[in-house]
């Protein structure tokens, strides 16, 4: 017997990031880690910036999601996000820069350093850099 799928739609102000049938969508909401099967109860909840695993056939993806939504009802997810990239997208090189520039930012304490865009620049950072390091490790 096949495995029962759900659609997932992720979308962020700039595109449509990802579209497809899956079987499981693992989310960390702001009230803790939630995995989501078809015929999941109804919800809605904020997303933190953190990495989304997605699995389909067995096998698991990775995305780096900044902010967000998400909604589930009727065997649809669907994530509107600041942000959102599939692992393999993601630039390690220009992440790991984006991390040691945010890092370097809130260590300088100047006065003039926005505090809450330089932390918010520092999780974009490390979740992209865990996604790519799930999506290397095999991890999920």
């Amino acid at each position: 017997m096949a495995e029962k799928l759900q659609n997932l739609v992720v979308v962020t102000p700039a595109r449509v990031v990802f579209t497809d049938e899956v079987r499981m969508v693992s989310a960390r909401s702001v009230a803790g880690d939630l995995g989501i099967l078809p015929d999941h109860a109804p919800l809605i909840t904020t997303l933190k910036t953190d990495v989304v695993r997605i699995q389909k056939d067995g096998r698991w993806r990775h995305m780096a999601v900044s902010n967000g939504f998400m909604e589930a009802k009727n065997n649809r997810v669907v994530i509107l996000a600041d942000a959102a990239e599939m692992a393999e997208e993601i630039d390690s090189d220009r992440a790991r820069r984006a991390k040691e520039r945010a890092e370097e930012r809130l260590r300088s304490k100047a006065s003039e350093i926005d505090l809450v865009r330089a932390e918010a620049a520092l999780l974009r950072a490390m979740a992209r850099l865990k996604a790519i390091d799930m999506a290397g490790s095999g991890r999920h």
